[in-house]
């Protein structure tokens, strides 16, 4: 059976589901020697993805704890990763434990690659760990010598992004790893190890998903107030009386109908992850319902000044994209 606290999806084994309790499976609790041991891993999948691993009333997820003895948390199906519309998954326990959890994640994605695409997939693949900005230093090295070990020891591609200034208050920064199975798997181990001896890492690695709290809580804003404005985009800004952190203000911009198609993106997909890392709800207007006197959109983001804020700069990113070129 499913069950959610406070903005995680904590798997646990029911009666009721027909499956077996996984805590009669485990060992007896760890003495405290053995909890100094313990680490957790965070990666990102994508909502189908994680819909594979959780597998039919949390059949599959409850299995890998099993077997792996690990204990796998994913956030909620609409707590994303900042930037990403993907979700988080956090492996904890003993480091094999976890190494074991990750490997059973990876190969059953794989296999229903295989299966997905009659066979035709590229034994290359990709997963990304999340790590605090802290703790990248170490992974990286004097010179990038410590990287560059890793990458020559596992034979994968290993690759640390740069810190988004889109989402202020983020302190995470992806690190991607290329490979077949067991490249991944080598760079995470070795990863994972140097991760274990990382004091702050090991302090900090059971903050469970900050990420849906402090954006959709509204708690942050763009470092300069709203973003670059460019040539398409015009701002007509009517506020209502009250506390301006108060869901209660409302900004309507002007963006060119030619341009609007970045803004909704495919599906909507866009424009909801705008308004899920915001905290702003955000209303286009139909074709033909333009900004008087011009062929803008009208687009109206309704919400405290600091979600206003945000989406506004995330907005103006989408068309400057186009803009820029």
């Amino acid at each position: 059976m499913a069950m959610e606290k406070g903005g995680e999806c904590e798997y646990n084994s029911s009666t009721e589901g027909g499956l077996q309790e996984h805590k009669s499976q485990s060992p007896p609790p760890p003495s405290s020697d053995n909890e100094e041991n313990k680490i957790s891993l965070k990666f990102l999948l994508s909502n189908a993805e994680a819909g594979s691993i959780i597998g039919k009333g949390g059949s599959t997820i409850s299995d890998f704890q099993s077997r792996s003895g690990a204990r796998i948390q994913l956030s909620r199906n609409n707590e994303f990763f900042p930037g990403t519309m993907d979700r988080i998954v956090t492996a904890s326990g003993p480091i094999d434990d976890v190494l074991e959890a990750v490997d059973l994640i990876l190969n059953k994605l794989l296999d229903e690659s295989y299966v997905d695409n009659g066979g035709d997939v590229d034994p290359r693949s990709k997963v990304r760990l999340v790590v605090p900005n802290s703790s990248c230093g170490g992974i990286i090295g004097k010179g990038g010598a410590v990287i560059k070990s890793f990458i020559e020891d596992s034979g994968a591609s290993i690759k640390i992004l740069p810190q988004d200034d889109n989402f202020p208050g983020l302190h995470d920064r992806l690190v991607i790893v290329i490979g077949t199975l067991g490249e991944q798997m080598r760079a995470v181990k070795l990863i994972l190890h140097k991760l274990a001896k990382d004091a702050h890492y090991v302090q900090n690695m059971n903050v469970p998903f900050p990420y849906a709290a402090a954006y959709a809580g509204m708690n942050y804003g763009p470092p300069n107030g709203v973003g670059g404005r460019f040539p398409n985009i015009r701002y007509h800004q009517n506020k209502m009386e009250s506390n301006s952190e108060e869901r209660n203000n409302s900004v309507t911009i002007g963006v060119a109908d030619e341009r609007i198609g970045l803004v909704l993106g495919r599906n909507g997909r866009s424009v909801m992850e705008i308004s899920q890392l915001s905290g702003a709800r955000i209303k286009i207007s139909d074709r033909g319902d333009f900004m008087s006197g011009t062929s803008e959109r009208k687009v109206t983001i309704t919400g405290s000044e600091r979600a206003i804020s945000i989406a506004e700069s995330m907005i103006s990113k989408k068309v400057a994209t186009v803009s820029d070129r």
